[in-house]
């Protein structure tokens, strides 16, 4: 059939079309598997770290394990931050949603993946290490209060956040950026804050490894306090930078299949 060459080049196009377009509601699987990857190496590392340090005593210091932390959100935002955005978090999630740089339509998908792949973690960190996913899990100091711990996260969820809409702005929008800025600030904040509270700042990284290691604790203090803080960075960005939506702030919030920084990101909402 002498149409045969150019009816294939047609069907090949169509699909490179359908892979590249950031419109294609087709896509969005992509993007949640990438965030799912991200948190489940997120939350692998951050409980992971404590569950180690409890079945070998003195083999983790509490400076490595703020260190391993900034290092493997670095690395993710590296790997996927192009295709889903790394939020890796359902606060930075909400964040972008009310900063108008994210459609909310797509944030119950990421949520869910987001506390999925938490839950994975955690049953796999169980069945490697052999110790309760409660020791990696998120709970206020000995002689923390639940307020205090609340406060706590609420404090550092504001920086983080902030840090994380401020590297997804202007020239800041490299993925370079970002992942050195986030992943410093993840770092140094769980130095501090671990004692205090754990220093989640992420409620996926704390539900799964307290469900499945059976002890809750304060839970409330690890979803108030993330999205609080959240809320908190949005209305400093406003005051900071103004409305939200922007062009580059979008592609950064939302990741851009393919990764040239030529598609357009579907409208708001």
């Amino acid at each position: 059939m002498p149409n045969s060459p150019g009816m294939f080049d047609a069907f090949e196009e169509d699909i490179d079309r359908r892979i590249n377009d950031f419109n294609d509601p087709r896509q969005e699987w992509r993007r949640l598997i990438a965030e799912f990857t991200a948190t489940f190496f997120l939350v692998l590392v951050a409980a992971g770290v404590g569950m180690v340090a409890d079945a070998y005593p003195g083999s983790i210091s509490p400076a490595m394990k703020g260190a391993a932390i900034g290092l493997v959100i670095m690395a993710m935002i590296l790997f996927v931050g192009k295709i889903s955005g790394t939020h890796m978090n359902p606060a930075v999630t909400l964040a972008f949603a009310l900063r108008g740089d994210f459609p909310w339509k797509r944030v119950p998908g990421y949520m869910a993946v987001q506390f999925a792949a938490g839950f994975l973690a955690a049953i796999v960190l169980t069945a490697l290490v052999g110790v309760s996913a409660s020791k990696g899990g998120s709970y206020p100091g000995a002689d923390t209060s639940p307020l205090t711990a609340m406060f706590v996260e609420m404090l550092i969820t504001f920086g983080l956040v902030s840090v994380v809409m401020g590297t997804a702005s202007g020239a800041q929008s490299v993925g370079t950026f970002a992942a050195f800025g986030v992943g410093g600030f993840i770092a140094l904040s769980a130095m501090w804050a671990g004692p205090l509270s754990g220093a989640s700042m992420d409620p996926a990284r704390t539900l799964g490894p307290n469900v499945i290691g059976g002890d809750l604790g304060p839970l409330w203090v690890y979803f108030v306090g993330p999205f609080a803080g959240a809320i908190l960075a949005v209305g400093l960005a406003y005051v900071l930078r103004g409305h939200g939506g922007r062009l580059t702030t979008r592609e950064v919030a939302e990741g851009i299949l393919g990764g040239d920084g030529t598609q357009t990101p579907p409208p708001k909402g």
